[in-house]
């Protein structure tokens, strides 16, 4: 089976994850990026408005594989802005998918994410894991927005979530 990792990452917490991940399971890992670069205003309007900003590679990429595994953040609830094109073009080229994201999580969970994935790709994901920077974080006090977007994961958190995720990834494949 030729699985793709396909990862969007504004402060690098996918990306460490997904190439982790990628090397675990022999899988080519393709970083997202942004024609114009994303920044506070820009996520709130694409949030808003549903805008889906131009990503590079195309989503065409996804051609060659059997299985997508997608990385990303979650913003105000919702996948990443980057990532629609290529949910969307599983409207039309239909893959078994799977979607794994490291964020905030400082307001809570996302109750909607597995509704929106489906919406937006037109089917569920095999696999879905939500993990939390807030749990990773001590529990002494409640973390706040600005406590997990700050975050950076430790090679060694990636390291742990990894061997979840994989175990996750081959009990499910």
């Amino acid at each position: 089976m030729k699985i793709a990792v396909i990862s969007y990452s504004l402060t690098g917490n996918n990306d460490a994850l997904a190439a982790c991940i990628a090397k675990e399971l022999s899988a080519e890992q393709i970083k997202i990026s942004t024609r114009k670069s994303m920044n506070n205003g820009a996520i709130m309007l694409d949030m808003l408005f549903g805008r889906t900003p131009r990503s590079q590679p195309g989503p065409e990429i996804m051609d060659k594989f059997d299985l997508i595994l997608f990385f990303g953040p979650i913003w105000m609830g919702q996948v990443a802005s980057p990532l629609r094109a290529y949910l969307q073009y599983l409207k039309k080229s239909p893959k078994r998918y799977g979607f794994l994201s490291i964020s905030g999580g400082a307001d809570g969970d996302n109750p909607k994410l597995r509704g929106e994935l489906l919406k937006r790709a037109g089917a569920a994901p095999v696999l879905l894991l939500d993990q939390h920077i807030a749990d990773l974080l001590p529990t002494d006090q409640k973390p706040e927005r600005k406590d997990t977007s700050a975050y950076t994961i430790t090679p060694a958190e990636a390291e742990r979530l990894t061997n979840k995720a994989v175990e996750v990834i081959r009990n499910t494949f």
